[in-house]
């Protein structure tokens, strides 16, 4: 094992700006590889344009939706050009993508910048609590100055109707005395209720999955936030781009923030979904449930309010998902994911490929799972691949103002059942992480990953992370000590790896 240097680690921090600036310099798709007609999007278009040409282009997202797109053609969103709150429904066999100069197309969640000083009304002026002016979906952070700063979400329990302090549920929570920070927020969703009750419990609680809005509250101690900063986003429950389950659908070159999820996809059998060329941050955070109690939290129970959003999830089964060169970053959950909980079917995820990504600052770099519920034990991962990549910082971001720190990793296959073959981890540089660095756990070993050229960046005395198989108990979650070559060498089975450590 070697000691990172200063001058090793001034070279690693070199090698992520440049493969960020590669990735945001990604040229367009050549027009010759695309097989029949191309549409083009941009801010200046007519949605009574044909949309094809530059120069007769359409102009919203709800055109390219309600469009009778086929498979082979290509929808081009113009270069610099920024789109907001409409969600894209891919269908099958399109490929979406850029024309143009400058920065890539930029997709955002919330329809508008909240830095308005007209947006906002002092709710009240003692605890300088700012209301937003317009009910708006939840808000998983907000985002100042482009990511200078961001706020605290504050998350009570709902209880028999009311929102309850969660360190104390037998406090009720009011929020002029929990918002104790500059910046805190508070969503306030009461009014659309579970019918019937809420699992485990005999009261119903806000439902967040059928369109709810809400009254959203920051405090400002320096005044109208509208005023003080000149850039406000909203991370609102929303996802840019939906493959919905369609067939060779390819997304590339396009930028997507302030989103819950960037890419969603999934169902029982997707085929061939790609995504190139990416940047995607700032993602998640938004509240999915509030459900009985919460099982993760380490110090006892009390009501679960369980947060989520990827960068990109694929849920389901599958044959053919690739995420390659895309630079993901700032995400609450994980930058890049395939998951599913079987739910007593069959789901098969094959041919899947996480290549020469750069992954920064999310909870989870990669995430995979395959929770294996009575009536799906036929169900198998087959030929993972996970090369290329540089994953760092991963539990550094701001998803870690999340209860549970425990749980990150720069790849993280928790340790369900995860029947796995021809599974590969090679030629990836793993740099820093808050928790775990791996955490790869399966119920039977020939499940688990083959790993070779892997080069490991850690702080000494911080956690390496668990590998192996959990039929009789979990394997150790092993310290990144003076040992951690010799682990990485025996416990994980790593052919030629490089280990740095950081002193």
């Amino acid at each position: 094992m070697q000691v990172a240097t200063k001058e090793y680690l001034a070279e690693f921090e070199a090698l992520c700006e440049r493969r960020k600036q590669e990735i945001r310099n990604t040229k367009d798709i050549d027009p010759r590889e695309i097989a029949c007609i191309t549409y083009y999007v941009s801010n200046d278009g007519d949605d009574a344009n044909d949309g094809r040409t530059p120069e007769t282009a359409w102009k919203t997202i709800t055109k390219v939706n309600e469009a009778n797109l086929r498979s082979g053609d290509c929808v081009r969103f113009r270069r610099g050009d920024l789109f907001r709150g409409v969600r894209v429904n891919c269908k099958a066999g399109v490929t979406y993508t850029a024309y143009g100069e400058g920065e890539k197309p930029r997709f955002y969640g919330w329809k508008k910048n909240l830095a308005d000083p007209d947006l906002w009304f002092l709710y009240d002026e003692e605890h300088n609590i700012w209301q937003y002016m317009d009910q708006i979906p939840d808000c998983g952070t907000l985002v100042f100055n482009g990511g200078e700063k961001h706020s605290r979400k504050l998350i009570p329990s709902f209880i028999r109707g009311r929102f309850m302090c969660r360190e104390d549920e037998s406090k009720i929570f009011r929020m002029e005395q929990e918002m104790t920070e500059d910046l805190d927020i508070f969503c306030n969703f009461t009014g659309n209720r579970t019918e019937p009750p809420t699992k485990g419990e005999k009261f119903p609680v806000p439902n967040m999955y059928h369109g709810t809005d809400g009254d959203l509250f920051l405090r400002c101690d320096k005044g109208n936030p509208g005023s003080v900063f000149e850039d406000i986003e909203a991370i609102t429950w929303s996802s840019a781009f939906c493959i919905c389950g369609n067939p060779n659908v390819h997304i590339d070159n396009v930028c997507i923030k302030y989103q819950n999820f960037g890419i969603t996809g999934g169902g029982r059998h997707e085929i061939d979904s790609t995504i190139t060329n990416c940047e995607i941050g700032w993602i998640g955070g938004c509240i999915q449930s509030y459900t009985g109690t919460d099982p993760n939290y380490p110090e006892g129970t009390r009501g679960s309010v369980t947060r989520f959003g990827n960068g990109i999830e694929l849920y389901g089964g599958c044959d053919g998902f690739t995420v390659s060169n895309c630079y993901v970053y700032e995400v609450y959950d994980a930058g890049m994911s395939h998951q599913v909980s079987t739910r007593a079917n069959k789901f098969v995820m094959r041919n899947i490929k996480y290549i020469d990504n750069l992954i920064e600052k999310c909870v989870y770099g990669i995430e995979y799972f395959l929770d294996v519920n009575p009536g799906g034990e036929e169900s198998y991962m087959q030929n993972l691949q996970m090369s290329g990549n540089v994953i760092y910082d991963s539990g550094y971001g701001w998803g870690q103002q999340r209860h549970n720190k425990h749980t990150p990793a720069h790849i993280k296959g928790w340790s369900y059942v995860n029947t796995a073959s021809d599974y590969r981890i090679h030629d990836n540089v793993f740099g820093r992480a808050g928790f775990r660095m791996l955490h790869l756990v399966a119920k039977e070993p020939e499940s688990c990953p083959k790993m070779w050229n892997n080069t490991y960046i850690q702080d000494l005395g911080m956690t390496l992370g668990q590998y192996g198989y959990n039929k009789e108990k979990e394997p150790e979650n092993m310290v990144f000590d003076e040992q951690a070559e010799e682990k990485i060498r025996t416990v994980f089975g790593e052919e030629n790896p490089t280990v740095y450590c950081i002193k």
